[in-house]
């Protein structure tokens, strides 16, 4: 058999990766569209899917605040910064914001997951889990991208 696209599942965790939610990584990336995407897990489909994309001129609060207080998601974020040397950066955040409030089997769910949705996406350059703000917070960014 031969599985294309969305319907390609990981053994393991059964789960798709959405293409539209590749597209959507790649348009971060390299064409500067979002500052930032969050992706849940839609039960019923066992899909990764794009629940929100950020305008490249939204601020790092404005992604935190688009996590739910009370669920798991993924979030890469693309972070600009400039160097001791003055040099204009990005760096790529890939983020597993797992709150401690979530349901045992979203928490389940998304962490038997993470790896074969990770793989999908070429060009991350850091990983942060979290299971509270202050985990991802921009200073924690800062002091990985430095």
């Amino acid at each position: 058999m031969n599985f294309r696209g969305a319907s390609r599942a990981n053994a393991s965790s059964g789960m798709g990766v959405a293409d539209h939610s590749k597209n959507t990584f790649i348009e971060l990336q390299r064409k500067k569209a979002h500052r930032y995407v969050i992706f849940k897990i839609e039960e019923k489909k066992m899909e990764v899917v794009v629940e929100k994309t950020g305008e490249p001129a939204e601020s790092y609060e404005d992604f935190a605040a688009s996590l739910p207080d009370n669920d798991c998601r993924y979030a890469v974020y693309d972070f600009d910064f400039v160097t001791s040397e003055n040099c204009q950066k990005s760096k790529i955040f890939f983020i597993a914001w797992s709150p401690s409030t979530s349901r045992i089997r979203a928490k389940v769910l998304y962490a038997t997951s993470k790896e074969r949705f990770r793989r999908e996406l070429n060009g991350i350059h850091y990983d942060i889990q979290a299971t509270d703000p202050t985990e991802m917070d921009l200073e924690v960014i800062r002091d990985r991208a430095n």
